[in-house]
């Protein structure tokens, strides 16, 4: 089930390069993300509030808040310089960049969560690498 999750996550991604692009036109990439931001902030809470998410608010601990936190301000980075790439460049060229993204979450899943790095996952990430490459120049 995780893969359908998965593939509708890169789906609306894709969507949102190209959506993006569009709407960044004459706007500052800075402001963009930050409008953005409000949108995703208003449908993430109100999925959280339909499904009755919230409900395990208390249950939260510092760990798990922190790392979340952490987490935002990862994602709110990523895409102040994902806009302001887009702004500038070509889809094309910025969504293979961005997408190298999975080859990093590989080698810090290993080297900082302990995960084991298999021959299937290194070539994996590799041919990401590649694919990347071949794709900007």
């Amino acid at each position: 089930m995780w893969w359908i999750y998965a593939l509708l996550s890169a789906l609306f991604a894709a969507l949102t390069a190209i959506f993006a692009k569009i709407g960044i036109k004459g706007v500052d990439s800075d402001l963009a993300t930050a409008l953005r931001t409000v949108v995703i902030l208003v449908v993430a809470w109100g999925i959280a509030i339909f499904r009755g998410s919230t409900s395990s608010l208390p249950g939260l601990t510092r760990h798990n808040l922190l790392f979340i936190g952490l987490s935002g301000i990862a994602t709110g980075l990523s895409w102040i310089f994902y806009f302001k790439a887009l702004q500038i460049g070509q889809v094309s060229k910025v969504a293979p960049v961005d997408k190298l993204s999975v080859a990093l979450a590989i080698i810090f899943s290993v080297l900082f969560l302990g995960e084991s790095l298999t021959l299937k996952t290194a070539l994996g990430a590799m041919l990401i690498i590649c694919g990347s490459i071949v794709l900007i120049f």
